[in-house]
């Protein structure tokens, strides 16, 4: 099976492995289904300033159901904002349905999307 966030990744010639898992609530059982640590679970930013859209909106702006939105095979092209903690690791993202996942190294993804990198999170603090 494919998506538009896979086809995508492959026309672009990003070397990655397709994840598959059942349905996840959080970071944590994201990570857990991937086989990886949260801080290799590239989602969108829970920050209070941030806003989602309508669902709808969210679909006719990305092509993608809430929940599952990806810059790969977006509906239109976005800027891509990445955290500069993710460069040199190895990262997973939404591959545009849920329980769906591509994993790649992050600086080939940053590269692949003309990503703009920079400190925009707070780490999480070492228990």
């Amino acid at each position: 099976m494919s998506t538009p966030a896979l086809e995508a990744a492959e026309a672009l010639g990003l070397s990655h492995t397709v994840i598959r898992h059942g349905p996840v609530r959080s970071l944590a059982e994201a990570a857990r289904a991937r086989g990886v640590v949260p801080a290799d679970v590239v989602k969108t930013l829970g920050v209070s300033r941030l806003s989602m859209p309508d669902a709808e909106v969210a679909r006719q702006a990305t092509g993608y159901e809430r929940g599952t939105i990806t810059p790969f095979g977006a509906a239109r092209p976005w800027p891509v904002i990445a955290d500069e903690r993710v460069r040199g690791r190895k990262i997973t993202l939404g591959a545009g349905e849920h329980g769906l996942a591509l994993a790649a190294d992050a600086d080939a993804i940053l590269r692949a999307l003309g990503a703009s990198v920079a400190d925009i999170s707070d780490p999480e603090p070492a228990t």
